[in-house]
């Protein structure tokens, strides 16, 4: 039955990889024999409307995949999905910034060996400092879920649950199924979450600079450079940008937005991050970076600080033109889907 091979297919992403085929043939099993009983019972085979009421009635894809997980007291298997997808994209997006950061500070000062190690030497912490956040708010989840039945048994309902609508067949290839399958309310869920998390360190950052360079805040301070007045503008852009993505998703996820196809939320992300790169164009002469100390460093590092100044200016051009393609094949696929 396909809606059976939709629900088996969705349990197995929620499966640990080393016993997912074991836990899925079990299941399999499981499900057919009652699958073959329902049909006794009724003396014919089930249409597919009956298959996918039946189906429905299985409940969550990850409920029933927390069955067969390990037992975690701290986040327990009905959490433990959704913590797991948002502390991917905290890792990976961390990493991400925390690389542009010091890629830039390494350029300033001119890369070395030992600068670049340090930069390596750092990146667990950032690590560190990003799941320490994450896995604080999905513990407080989880308290708040084991204090409350309610609570537990409206986020067990809501979290992961299961559309048996059209998905892509099994015979398609990973990429063709990742790109076409329909978001769960685990995904939405988690990218609120991690939107949120993301605007609260963002907000952080100018009383506590270390959240974005870690201990590489004393080597900043002791350059002969700093960012200069347009870094600021940049950040408030993307501090706005940041508020209206979480809202955003804050409202898609309470009016159930979420399952749509989101056509016009991509384009509008994708239109709105332009603004923080122009801002960084637009900077007077392309002063992105100054001199601490212009009047007794202007003739030894102002020939450095050109280059510096004119080199990022040039990738931002890059970049600029990057996002304008990307959102050019957005805005043609937008059209492609409506014909």
């Amino acid at each position: 039955m396909e809606s059976l091979e939709k629900f088996l297919q969705s349990v197995g992403w929620h499966l640990p990889a080393a016993a997912r085929a074991d836990i899925l043939a079990e299941l399999r099993a499981n499900l057919e024999a009652q699958l073959e009983e329902r049909e006794e019972q009724l003396g014919r085979p089930m249409t597919e409307a009956e298959g996918e009421a039946w189906v429905k009635a299985l409940g969550s894809p990850v409920a029933m995949a927390a069955r067969y997980g390990p037992q975690r007291s701290l986040i327990g298997p009905g959490l433990f999905p959704v913590y797991w997808y948002v502390l991917r994209l905290v890792f990976f997006w961390s990493t991400v910034i925390y690389l542009i950061v010091s890629g830039v500070l390494l350029a300033v000062n001119g890369p070395t060996a030992e600068a670049a190690g340090m930069v390596a030497l750092r990146l667990p912490g950032v690590w560190f400092t990003s799941a320490a956040w994450v896995t604080l708010v999905f513990a407080a989840l989880e308290l708040a879920a084991q204090r409350s039945p309610k609570f537990r048994t409206e986020l067990a309902e809501k979290v992961g649950a299961f559309n048996p609508g059209p998905i892509p067949g099994l015979e398609e290839d990973e990429q063709d199924r990742r790109r076409q399958k329909p978001r769960s309310y685990a995904q939405a869920a988690a990218e609120f979450v991690f939107s949120v998390l993301l605007l609260g360190w963002l907000l952080l950052i100018p009383a506590n600079p270390y959240l974005l360079m870690g201990p590489g805040v004393a080597f900043y301070q002791s350059l002969p450079y700093r960012v200069g007045p347009v870094i600021e503008w940049f950040y408030w852009t993307v501090v706005v940008l940041n508020v209206v993505q979480a809202a955003w998703a804050g409202v898609d996820l309470m009016t159930g937005a979420w399952q749509g196809p989101r056509r016009l939320e991509r384009l509008a992300v994708k239109l709105m991050g332009f603004a923080p790169l122009l801002v960084l164009l637009a900077a007077p002469q392309h002063m992105l970076f100054v001199l601490r100390n212009p009047g007794a460093d202007e003739v030894r590092l102002g020939g450095t600080l050109y280059t510096i100044n004119e080199s990022v200016h040039r990738g931002l051009e890059v970049v600029l033109v990057i996002v304008a393609l990307q959102f050019v094949f957005e805005v043609v696929r937008a059209v492609r889907d409506r014909g």
